[in-house]
């Protein structure tokens, strides 16, 4: 069976599915999945260097924002 985000098994009743991917240099973006639904990737042209960042309603699981922050350049 299929599962969300590609998780190996499904949550518990009343619990959200998340999946978080790190990126892999410039290679491979990082990647954040929540409930099924991809909310940060490459194919969004949505993410960037250092932390990418997603934040969602603990409550509805509605996405409220995302951004990134250079750690790097400061």
């Amino acid at each position: 069976p299929r599962h969300k985000c590609g998780n190996q098994k499904s949550c518990p009743r009343n619990y959200f599915a998340f999946k978080i991917i790190s990126g892999a240099a410039n290679v491979v973006g990082p990647s954040i999945c929540f409930e099924d639904l991809v909310l940060m990737s490459n194919v969004k042209n949505n993410i960037g260097r250092g932390l990418n960042i997603a934040l969602v309603n603990g409550t509805t699981g509605q996405l409220l924002k995302t951004d990134t922050f250079d750690m790097y350049s400061g």
